[in-house]
């Protein structure tokens, strides 16, 4: 049995980029430890921000952990930094907003863990935070430091494959024009980068669980949440476009190509 430590920014981060992987190892009888930074007491919901949001959303945390396998589920207690409308750091967040954080105290905090679990792996964001989140960076910057400190031998990025989204981005605005194309041209990694390709199809039961425990999440805000139209992708669909998790490990030779977290450049 080996250890395994997926670093999140918030509940349900967990769900949409590494679930699949997640519920993988577990099955194979893995120890997997979910830490998040904070509580998610910022996102959009349709309930008030703050301390219920925040406690709502680590119940649902634990939901879906649950339904995945996690051995352990861990909060560090930082608040949630919030995201402006331009994408961005907003003004007004809370003292202790995990973008305002010291990361190498964060990082001692996160390689305290790492040292208790023996954890041979941990994943983190990609340099950019996926889309671009603060707390999401805040992740990768924490996450490497972390896994410096600990020693923790496998250090992954939990990303998406631009290459493909970019394309359907590129469809869909000549059908929706206010779409933002160029915001997408650095989302994640390119195909080239990215070192492990995880199938995830026969899990994917578990991830739309996960997915489903997240119901403050299906609904708020202006428009359409990206989970909530997630769910109602039929299932043999959901299987086809979620089947595949992809991770970016820095340092191995170009055009590495693994299959599993674990698995070793030959």
């Amino acid at each position: 049995m080996q250890t395994a430590v997926f670093f999140h920014a918030h509940p349900d981060d967990e769900a949409l980029l590494t679930a699949g992987t997640m519920a993988m190892l577990a099955a194979e009888g893995h120890r997997v430890v979910l830490v998040v930074a904070t509580a998610g007491e910022r996102g959009l919901a349709e309930m008030p921000h703050g301390d219920e949001l925040g406690a709502v959303r680590m119940a649902e945390l634990y939901e879906s952990a649950a339904r995945l396998g996690c051995a352990r589920v861990v909060r560090l207690g930082y608040g949630d930094s919030g995201l402006g409308s331009d994408g961005g750091v907003v003004d007004e967040r809370p003292a202790n907003a995990f973008i305002d954080a010291d990361t190498e105290e964060a990082a001692q905090r996160l390689a305290a863990i790492l040292k208790e679990e023996a954890a041979e792996l941990l994943t983190i964001y990609d340099p950019a935070g996926g889309y671009g989140h603060p707390d999401h960076v805040m992740v990768y910057r924490v996450g490497t430091r972390a896994a410096e400190i600990a020693g923790t031998p496998i250090l992954l990025e939990a990303t998406v494959n631009r290459d493909p989204l970019l394309t359907g981005v590129r469809l869909a605005a000549r059908f929706y024009p206010q779409l933002d194309v160029r915001s997408f041209e650095s989302a994640y990694s390119a195909g080239a980068d990215i070192t492990h390709r995880v199938n995830v199809r026969r899990h994917a039961k578990a991830k739309r669980a996960a997915m489903a425990a997240h119901a403050t999440q299906t609904a708020g805000g202006d428009g359409d949440r990206t989970l909530g139209a997630m769910l109602r992708i039929p299932a043999p669909l959901f299987r086809y476009v979620f089947g595949t998790e992809w991770y970016v490990r820095r340092g191995l030779p170009p055009g590495t190509r693994l299959k599993h977290p674990f698995d070793q450049p030959s």
